[in-house]
């Protein structure tokens, strides 16, 4: 198999490449928020499902339909992947929920929360090392959460969920032993059988949304290319940047969706968030400008 090699260093591919895969998940609540009145569950298999003739014909047109052929041979890369299947759809499931819930605001506080969780991880299990003023970046940032978290008046489930089930599957797609995009559609293939069975299921039980109107369809057929597509590109980035800086990078996804909550959503936002929003762009900006000039230089 190719691009099996995992270089520890972060590249300006695979930089440009995270912002932009972050800033289309920042606009994604705007089309989760179309499906407020769809189950959550019923959202994410067609996720699921529509993902997958996308993801397969970047494949045909790459011409790397022989890499995910011998993976699927593979039973040690079959086990492999099933865990990243499992968590993604795990966050999927969440997120579609506090979004079309009304908990957008969690959901921006579990992205705020996931770079740090993927720094502990790179800290703790690929021994990558912080510069002085990324670790400032890291406390400025923990600082953030912390006054976040300290004004909560529930625990935020949603925003811990996130966090846990997106910061595991970074770390675990960063070793699938396959190329990004070939890893990608085998996630979604193993989590199409279960995805079709649930849908069976549910519009037996003479529920499901899936051909009662054109606009239902026309959405649920659109999750494919929403979901698909940032995956994508996501899968790409990740092979060419430090754990730490692909954490770091997600603030700009939440900010975003932080924005949306406010002026498009209309949920309220207390004075903790108005502390902790700053604080997350100074980190974000004490983290990045050592990084750019560093490339730069290369």
């Amino acid at each position: 198999m190719t691009d099996q090699v995992i270089e520890d260093k972060d590249t300006p591919k695979g930089l440009a490449l995270a912002v932009t895969v972050y800033l289309l998940w920042g606009f994604l609540p705007l089309y989760m928020k179309l499906l407020s009145h769809i189950p959550a569950a019923e959202v994410v298999a067609h996720r699921v499902i529509w993902s997958v003739p996308i993801a397969g014909l970047v494949l045909i047109v790459m011409r790397r339909t022989g890499d995910l052929s011998e993976a699927l041979r593979n039973p040690k890369t079959l086990m492999v992947a099933m865990i990243p299947a499992a968590l993604v759809s795990l966050n999927w499931g969440i997120y579609v929920w506090a979004i079309t819930s009304g908990n957008a605001l969690d959901a921006a506080l579990g992205y705020y929360m996931n770079p740090l969780f993927s720094i502990l991880l790179g800290a703790i299990i690929l021994r990558e090392k912080l510069s002085p003023w990324q670790k400032v970046a890291v406390v400025i940032a923990g600082l953030a959460v912390a006054v976040l978290l300290t004004n909560a008046s529930a625990v935020p489930w949603a925003a811990f969920g996130m966090m846990l089930t997106w910061g595991f599957y970074a770390f675990f797609k960063k070793s699938l032993p396959i190329g990004p995009n070939q890893g990608f559609l085998l996630e979604v293939l193993l989590l199409t059988p279960p995805a079709i069975l649930y849908l069976i299921w549910v519009h037996a039980s003479g529920g499901g949304f899936f051909l009662t109107s054109m606009d239902n369809t026309l959405l649920l057929l659109g999750c494919g290319v929403v979901t698909a597509v940032p995956l994508l590109i996501y899968a790409n980035s990740a092979k060419l940047l430090r754990l730490s800086t692909i954490g770091i990078l997600q603030y700009i996804a939440p900010t975003m969706i932080f924005l949306s909550a406010i002026f498009l959503f209309g949920e309220e936002v207390d004075a903790a968030r108005r502390m902790a929003f700053p604080l997350i762009w100074l980190a974000l900006v004490i983290y990045s400008v050592p990084l750019i000039r560093q490339m730069r230089a290369k």
